[in-house]
């Protein structure tokens, strides 16, 4: 039997190593290529236009890789739910293909859909591609538990064995039995969406640094693989976030909207480890692709991972609700230089270093503000080119102490911190340029410089930019002590578990460190009162 399929690309949005893509060319006389525009996304979710940009780049790219193999992207506006029926009537489609995602609305939608398929009597068939393994195998592994450790994820994934390889992409060959019906008024039906359709203003959109597409990101990835040394020396926290070109790849963006296959990135990498002495996980390359496997891992067994309430694995904090120091945050008008730098760099550009993400973060949090790690996550949802729900969640919850990380006391500085690697505040003198004037000395304290200085600096702080919104070693004393009483609640409330993790259905209550965190908060009071 010849299949009609409809092939959906969702996250996945290349040609390479996609086994969904494949399964819907396997026996088909006729293949049509999705993007759904689906309602929920810009509804309950927050996106920059530069985002937005991106993805349509991305869908560009793709619909031009498509024309190669004779065969079109077809852009549909709707709810899927909705969208679907008429589809399946009107094409007379026989098969549905997709990538899997485990992001809670996903799963939902995706089991309502695959109930519409088999109403109309369709085949579906869905393929792990946006990990190295199946989550949920890996789970299970672990005894139906979710591993809440980097460490215990490295055992399990030694127990399963390498990633698959990737598969190869589709070919003319390959499609040579196969077509993809395309009316004259293709474009106008089912053509790319413009910013102005999604209801942004392309003006509005910061420098185009990294363009999307698959296109780009292979590209983007030969251009890292061949720096063989740098691959091999690569340690993720010797890199620099305050380096006026990034310091890492940026691959990032391509690996959230799929352009790129963390498979095929993974697989690069160990070509190029073979035979030579390299970095190891979790500071190498190889580690960062598996800091992102134990988040996935994590965020799909976790219930209410993206929220403090609810998350069994989250301390609970009284965070404070502060909307005039949120804003002041995310419009990079802390009066702190470098928060300020990274905050400006985020909106404009799209992108930050993750050390660079590390500071704001402890900063609006845990540092120094004392706002909630749930209200940093909305503004990296809508600013960062790779906001990706698992990971925006996960890392929150480590910078903020609430989850995985419970090193409370260790706080990064908004002064000292920058310093280690641009003494001379190169990179807030490129994203605050009207504080470049400043001498050297006085660029990460603006405020401490003498009137005549802000004068002749042209930048007079109180008036021309705010002085420090709080004071750093004031407040990082204080909120320290609020983070030690959420501990210690935390520790007297619930029971410890082992290292191995939590039951997939979060029942049981507590973190795997309640102990450790109870051992240390002992230690610190008897410190302190001898």
């Amino acid at each position: 039997m010849k299949h009609c399929s409809i092939h959906w690309f969702r996250k996945g949005l290349r040609l390479h190593d996609n086994p969904a893509l494949l399964a819907a060319l396997a026996d088909c006389h006729q293949l049509y290529p999705i993007f759904i525009l689906d309602p929920w996304f810009p509804k309950n979710m927050r996106v920059s236009v530069n985002r937005w940009r991106f993805l349509v780049e991305s869908l560009r790219d793709l619909d031009e890789s498509l024309r190669k193999l004779n065969s079109r992207l077809f852009v549909v506006r709707g709810c899927p739910m909705e969208v679907f029926p008429g589809l399946f009537k009107e094409w007379k489609v026989t098969r549905l293909t997709f990538e899997i995602d485990t992001e809670p609305y996903s799963k939902q939608r995706d089991t309502e859909v695959v109930r519409l398929a088999a109403e109309h009597g369709i085949e579906v068939i869905q393929k792990v591609s946006n990990t190295l393994y199946d989550t949920d195998r890996i789970i299970a592994e672990n005894n139906d538990k979710v591993p809440l450790t980097y460490a215990r994820l490295q055992m399990l994934l030694e127990a399963l064995g390498p990633p698959k390889q990737p598969v190869p992409a589709p070919t003319l060959e390959s499609l040579k039995d196969c077509c993809t019906p395309c009316k004259d008024n293709h474009d106008a039906e089912y053509g790319i969406p413009t910013l102005e359709e999604l209801g942004q203003d392309p003006k509005q959109a910061g420098p185009r640094l990294y363009p999307g597409g698959e296109s780009e990101a292979l590209g983007r990835l030969d251009l890292h693989m061949n720096r063989t040394a740098w691959v091999c020396n690569f340690q993720k926290p010797q890199t620099e976030p305050n380096s006026l070109s990034p310091s890492t790849t940026v691959l990032s963006p391509y690996l959230k909207f799929g352009c790129l296959s963390v498979r095929t990135f993974w697989w690069r990498l160990a070509e190029t480890y073979q035979g030579r002495k390299h970095s190891s996980p979790p500071v190498s390359l190889h580690g960062q692709l598996l800091w992102r496997e134990f988040f996935y891992t994590v965020g799909a067994g976790i219930p209410n991972f993206h929220k403090m309430e609810g998350n069994p694995i989250c301390v609970q904090v009284d965070w404070d609700h502060n909307l005039e120091y949120l804003q002041a945050w995310s419009e990079g008008q802390t009066g702190y230089p470098f928060i300020d730098a990274i905050m400006t760099q985020l909106r404009t550009e799209g992108w930050i270093h993750h050390l660079a993400r590390h500071a704001v973060a402890c900063f609006l949090t845990r540092g120094d503000l004392w706002i909630s790690w749930e209200e940093g996550q909305k503004v990296f949802e809508e600013l960062l080119l790779d906001a990706d729900w698992f990971l925006n969640a996960g890392n929150w919850q480590w910078l903020s102490a609430s989850a995985f990380f419970h090193q409370f006391f260790r706080v990064y500085s908004p002064i000292a911190f920058g310093k280690k690697t641009d003494k001379g505040g190169e990179y807030i003198k490129k994203y605050l340029p009207f504080l470049r004037k400043f001498p050297a000395e006085y660029i990460y304290e603006p405020w401490k410089a003498p009137r005549r200085v802000q004068e002749q600096a042209g930048c007079v702080i109180g008036r021309d930019y705010p002085k420090p919104i709080v004071v750093h070693e004031v407040v990082r004393k204080r909120n320290m002590e609020r983070m030690k009483a959420a501990y210690a609640r935390r520790a007297a409330s619930s029971g410890a578990h082992p290292e191995g993790g939590v039951g997939k259905k979060g029942a049981e209550q507590g973190l795997p460190v309640a102990r450790s965190v109870a051992k240390v908060l002992t230690k610190k009071r008897k410190k302190k009162s001898s």
